[in-house]
């Protein structure tokens, strides 16, 4: 069953070929795509995450999180300019190791991009309410956060998340430039808490170094648990490929986009993590028995309810403003929170972008009923599927803290980062000669130890997410049984005369000057 009806490259570039979305992105627009998609929620809101999880020793976790990523980047890099087509780690387990995985894949990206989506519209609404709060027009606390988080419905996460599927819906074709400054916008930020920050470390603070240790498989905490955490900051450089179907000269600038754009980010993520570590320390909140609280239950929000956690860092919902308003910067913090706030939609954006995009791939080949992916006749865009994972993503962020949501997400891409990496190890075997234009390098001890990272950061996130992720899995499995088995095109005579409806190349916001 593992190579069951495995789609070959050729026939994959083909259909590509019959339906292609318009070649338009440079190298440039890539690297700002990915950087746009990367800096987002997981800089601006987890550090507080990792934090409670890890101490000062988030700075370990960035490091391990950076070092797994950027060795899937690299077999990412390989397969994206090999097979230059849209639907990322799904196509190409699709091409390689067969339909059963591909199914499985394409599921698990649910939760990568849908779930993140979610988590970076939490991200938003906590900027957004604490400059709502600093101005005296703040929300009431039960519709600032959900429920496990001490309140009851996070409405700004739930009407933002709406706003984004409309503007998806109708075609953004005039916010290539908006998303440009706005991507500058949170460089520019981040620039700014680094320059403040750093020189105010201050060696205590980064004293006990590794308050949690290192961590236990399932349990969540400690250095392991959050890089597990941490990962997600790193999530979205994927999303690049996604994209490879409207790229021109794929084999040349998918390559670039992917590294380049994780490069860039890795540096800000290492500078930003010691300024707030050591402006400010980051000691994570402990129970009666001294073991650290789990970020995002009961039992932490009743912790960081108390007067004495008013300024914990690992408490806030907005950690770098947060961070700026302790040191005095009172202005400058309210500034990186309005960035914040503009800044985030477009990775929610982009997120929900990605999943219709995975969506339509899937509906393309069969395997999702083929009205999922009608194209609106006015506005050109895949309405039914962009509604549809909108509406989740809405409720997804108005009832979970961003915590959960960013370990469920990184469940998903950490299992789809395995399955690239399994691919590019496959294909070395079967098809030694097939034309590379982007090798990784010394392939197989990067791709093995691609995949063993991956799967200790999968094994050290909490119990209850990775539960939930073979839970999601079985249900996926069902859902095959019951349609994509049989309504496969790979089954002879299956497959409609025009493969299915083609997606014009709308929404246009990752477009700007050619490179």
């Amino acid at each position: 069953m593992l190579f069951w009806r495995v789609k070959p490259l050729e026939k994959i570039l083909e259909t590509a070929e019959k339906k292609a979305l318009t070649r338009q992105l440079g190298a440039f627009q890539l690297t700002m795509l990915g950087i746009g998609a990367v800096i987002g929620t997981g800089i601006f809101v987890l550090t507080a995450e990792a934090g409670q999880k890890a101490g000062p020793g988030l700075m370990i976790a960035f490091v391990i999180a950076a070092v797994v990523c950027a060795l899937a980047a690299l077999a990412y890099a390989e397969l994206a300019s090999m097979i230059p087509v849209s639907g990322s780690a799904y196509t190409y387990t699709y091409g390689v190791l067969g339909e059963l995985l591909a199914w499985i894949v394409g599921w698990a990206l649910v939760l990568e991009y849908a779930v993140a989506a979610g988590a970076v519209a939490v991200g938003w609404s906590g900027y957004m309410n604490g400059l709502l709060n600093s101005a005296g027009f703040g929300l009431p606390e039960a519709l600032q956060v959900g429920p496990q988080a001490g309140g009851a419905f996070n409405l700004l996460a739930f009407l933002i998340s709406l706003v984004v599927t409309g503007l998806l819906v109708l075609g953004t074709s005039k916010s290539a430039w908006v998303n440009a400054i706005l991507v500058s916008l949170k460089i520019v930020a981040l620039i700014l808490f680094i320059a403040v920050s750093v020189p105010a470390a201050k060696d205590a603070n980064f004293q006990p170094f590794l308050p949690t240790g290192w961590g236990s498989p399932m349990g969540g905490i400690g250095v392991l648990g959050a890089a597990a955490s941490i990962f997600f900051a790193y999530v979205g450089f994927d999303a690049v490929s996604t994209a490879a179907e409207e790229t021109k000269n794929p084999n040349r600038n998918i390559p670039i986009g992917l590294i380049g754009s994780l490069v860039i980010c890795t540096l800000f993520y290492l500078l930003v993590g010691y300024g707030a570590v050591g402006s400010m320390g980051a000691q994570p909140l402990m129970d009666a028995t001294g073991a650290a609280l789990a970020p995002g239950s009961t039992e932490f929000a009743a912790a960081c309810a108390l007067p004495e956690h008013a300024e914990a860092l690992v408490c806030s919902h907005e950690p770098l403003a947060h961070v700026l308003r302790v040191l005095g910067f009172a202005g400058l913090g309210n500034a990186i929170g309005i960035v914040a706030a503009l800044a985030l939609p477009t990775v929610i954006l982009m997120m929900i972008f990605g999943q219709t995009r995975i969506f339509f791939t899937m509906s393309r080949d069969g395997l999702l009923p083929q009205w999922l992916a009608k194209v609106h006749p006015k506005f050109h865009t895949p309405h039914r599927i962009t509604l549809i994972t909108g509406i989740f993503v809405a409720l997804f962020g108005a009832m979970f803290p961003v915590g959960i949501l960013a370990d469920i997400s990184n469940s998903g891409t950490l299992f789809a980062f395995i399955m690239v990496a399994v691919g590019v190890l496959v294909l070395r075997v079967k098809q030694p000669n097939r034309p590379r234009p982007f090798k990784t390098p010394l392939a197989w001890p990067i791709c093995i130890l691609a995949i063993a990272g991956c799967l200790l950061l999968f094994v050290n996130l909490s119990g209850y997410t990775i539960a939930l992720f073979f839970g999601w899995a079985v249900i996926g499995l069902v859902v095959y049984y019951l349609y994509g088995y049989r309504r496969s095109h790979m089954i002879p005579g299956n497959e409609p005369p025009d493969d299915g409806e083609s997606m014009p190349p709308e929404p246009k916001f990752h477009e700007g000057p050619q490179a």
